[in-house]
Formats: C-alpha cells, structure tokens, sequence
C-alpha cells in the first residue's frame, strides 16, 4: 500500500529542471592477469593450471573428446558418464563419496555428442587427493552389472519423462533441421536404446575411448601453476594409452532454409527456433558480431525482449547468442509464444533481424551492449568455478588463457560501423532456418500467409 510520502519512477526520474541526467557508464576495466602454466604432457593431455587465490579451494575441468559413430553410442556414453563414479577397484560408491567429503570434495560428470565432462572441486591443499581419485576413475572404473542395470533402467524413465517437455522436442527438431543425421544431433538417446545398454558395452567404451590424447584437464585455484603440474604428471602419469580420444566430424554449414512447422496437437504454446551460420571466436569479426547479437536480443535490454516482450507481450522471455561446436559456429534466437500470437511473433522477430542491419545500432546502443559484453565477462571469470568453465569451453576449441584476458580489448576496439556490418552480414533474415513447434492446425493457416513456413516433411530433411 503507498501513502503520498512515495514517490513514483516518473518522479524519481525527475527534478525541477526536467529529468533526472543518467550518469554516464563507466570507464573499462581490463582484466587481471592470470598466473599460469599452459602445456602438453607425453600422453597428448593439455594441462591448464592458472593461479586464481580468491578463496582456498580449487577446481578442475576434465574435458575428453567423446563421438562416436555407433547407433547406440550415445546410450552407452549416458550410462557410462552415470556410473563412472560408482565404483574402482580401489574404492566403492561409498569409498569415493567419503574421500571426497573427507578433502571438502565434490566430482560430477556430464557427456553430449562432443565431449565427456568431468568437473570437481576440493579443499586447495587436497589437490592430490582429488587428482588420486580422478585417476582412480580414469584407469580403474569397474562399472559393476548392479550399477549399469540399475542406472540404465533410472536414465530410461528420465528420458521418457524428458521427451514429453516441449523445450526438448523443439531442440531435436531444430537439430534435425539442421544437421539431418550428422553425430552432433544425438545430443539425447533414446530411452529403449539406453534399457539395451549392457555393462560390457560401457566396459569397452571406457577403454577405447577414456583417452588422454586430444583431453584437457583445466585446474584453477589458490595453487602454483607449478606445483600443479607436477602433481598431475605424478598421479595421472598411470593414464597412458595409445590413441586420441575421437572428435566429432566438422559440421557443415547451415544452410538457409524455410522454416519448419513441426506440429504437436493441442498444445497451448508454440516453440519458435531460428538458427543462421555465425564465425568462430577466432575470426576477427566475431567481436563485432558479439555485439550485434547483444543489440538483438543477447540480453534483457535488447530489441527483440522490447518488441515482442515488453511493447507486445507475446512472451514471457525471448533470447539469442551463440552456438560453438568445434571450428563452426552458429546464432541462435528463441521465444515461447502463447499459440494465437505466433505468427505475430515470428513476424516481429524476423521484423527486428531486418530492422539490426538496415537501422543498425546506434553509437549508445554499442556502448551499452559493449559494457555489458565486459563486464559479464569479467564476472563470470571473477570466481574460481566460473573461470575454470570458460577456459574448458576455450580450451575445447584450441584458445586459452591470453583469448580471454585479450578479449575486452578487442571489444573495446568495436566501433559502430563494425557492429552495423556484422549485423547486415549475419542477422538478414533470409540467412535463417529454424522450426516452430505447436498446433499445426491452429498455426499452419497464419503461418502459411506470413511464408516463409512449410509443414514438416517438406524441403530437405
């Protein structure tokens, strides 16, 4: 409840002599430099160890190329990153949960179609500890037939479960729209394909493909550089096998393409997906693409949250950004709409694609996306858990740590004109595919007249 003692936002915006002045934005700050050892041991592991004291702890990224070409491959690398950690033949389940506990520790894992993803952290001064039961797991892990079965039949329900929520089947159609068959859109198995999977599958799996050649093992924490080098040379040196670990094939360039009406009968809400070939982060465009994308919709400011969220509600959020899988990139921009205000969104959004390039962001507007574009990123490297994230996604595509302390210069270089090319090279409207997922018998007759939309099934697969 207010009383006249309040003040409203007008009136808080305001003084006597006209509205209040906005203080000005601040200048740049440049990043620190980061202390760090970069390098490759004899068994083909990069090793990353970057010297960040904010608090005693320290964390580690394993990141080991993981594709594969079997059909059943991705179910057997989903049950293998589940039981991982169930047991060696040095520890149990329980065994490494209390070694972890006992070193304030913590290991989880994660696969997708490109990587399998190792990430713990620990107490700084039990680094060793931690490493000892990372290299348990690498070299030792059992997976014993009563975990495999039993994680095989909790992953199967999970999937099942999964695939009915529409943020999943939009991302599998998008996907399929995409990349066809490529590897790199098995990014979920199937659930039957996961109940077949037998341990002696993951078994093997661990041994052809758990390999150092081609991994990456990033360390970030109040320890030496040095020091953690040689205690990953130490405990790791009895993970040594010949090979690489195997990488995806190189995705081919996204094509532009109609849209794809994909229909999900009776559903209340749409999913539309739009995607366009973008350039890695090594190309010398790629900042003022960056913040291109901002200006569009990369974050709450933009001008597609203020058209279709904020003027015309037709969503509760809507977004774009980037896409990295190995030396490709694309854009990506996504919105939930309500099903009687689609079309109308989609219109809007390919409305403001067009309207980046031919009405392109303003010195301001630059300004603003290229604060935000720091100081995020100085954020998110400001933690020792969030700095060691970037630089496995950097790591993954061959940078490190000089890409990210060089990157807010490199923004601060950004002039207007940049960003006003980048975004009539990249964000034309015509450059887009993508799919809408809903009620095809709802949507189909707007979308239809909008153009540009054909049923599934239509066009290349």
């Amino acid at each position: 409840m207010t009383t006249t003692s309040h003040r409203s936002a007008e009136e808080i915006g305001r003084t006597p002599q006209g509205p209040r002045e906005v203080p000005p934005l601040a200048t740049l700050r440049p990043a620190a430099d980061l202390s760090h050892v970069d390098t490759v041991l004899a068994g083909g592991l990069r090793v990353l160890a970057v010297h960040k004291p904010a608090v005693p702890m320290v964390e580690v990224r394993l990141s080991i190329p993981f594709a594969g070409d079997d059909p059943l491959h991705a179910a057997t690398a989903e049950v293998l990153a589940e039981t991982l950690l169930t047991g060696t033949r040095r520890r149990d389940r329980v065994g490494i949960d209390t070694d972890l506990a006992l070193i304030g520790g913590d290991v989880g894992t994660m696969v997708n179609p490109e990587h399998l993803t190792i990430s713990g952290s620990a107490l700084a001064e039990k680094l060793p500890q931690l490493l000892d039961v990372l290299a348990d797991v690498l070299t030792e892990a059992s997976y014993s037939d009563g975990e495999v079965n039993r994680e095989a039949d909790r992953i199967s329900e999970r999937l099942a479960v999964a695939r009915t929520q529409p943020r999943v089947i939009a991302r599998e159609a998008l996907q399929r729209r995409r990349y066809g068959t490529h590897p790199y859109t098995r990014e979920m198995p199937l659930a039957e394909d996961v109940a077949a999977v037998v341990p002696e599958a993951v078994r093997s799996l661990h041994v052809a493909a758990v390999l150092p050649g081609g991994s990456t093992l990033v360390v970030v924490g109040d320890v030496a550089p040095d020091v953690v080098l040689s205690e990953v040379e130490r405990v790791l040196g009895g993970w040594a096998r010949e090979g690489r670990a195997r990488t995806l094939p190189e995705l081919p360039d996204l094509d532009p393409a109609d849209v794809v009406l994909v229909d999900r009968p009776g559903a209340v809400q749409s999913q539309i997906r739009l995607s366009a070939q973008a350039v890695p982060r090594t190309d010398p465009r790629y900042p003022a693409l960056q913040l291109a994308n901002l200006a569009y919709g990369g974050y709450f400011s933009s001008r597609l949250v203020e058209n279709i969220r904020e003027d015309k509600g037709y969503t509760y959020g809507a977004h774009s950004g980037f896409e990295f899988t190995g030396d490709k990139a694309t854009l990506q921009v996504d919105a939930d709409t309500a099903s009687d205000v689609t079309a109308a969104a989609l219109l809007e959004t390919r409305y403001e694609l067009s309207r980046l390039g031919l009405v392109p962001p303003t010195d301001d507007e630059v300004d603003s996306v290229r604060q935000y574009a720091v100081g995020t990123l100085l954020i998110a490297s400001s933690s020792q858990a969030g700095l060691a994230s970037q630089l496995a996604a950097l790591c993954a595509v061959g940078l490190g740590v000089d890409w990210l302390v060089e990157h807010p210069r490199r923004l601060a270089a950004v002039t207007t004109e940049d960003v006003a090319q980048a975004a009539l090279d990249f964000f034309a409207p015509h450059r887009f595919t993508g799919v809408v997922v809903g009620d095809a018998e709802l949507l189909a007759p707007k979308l239809t007249a909008l153009g540009g939309v054909v049923p599934e099934g239509a066009g290349r697969p």
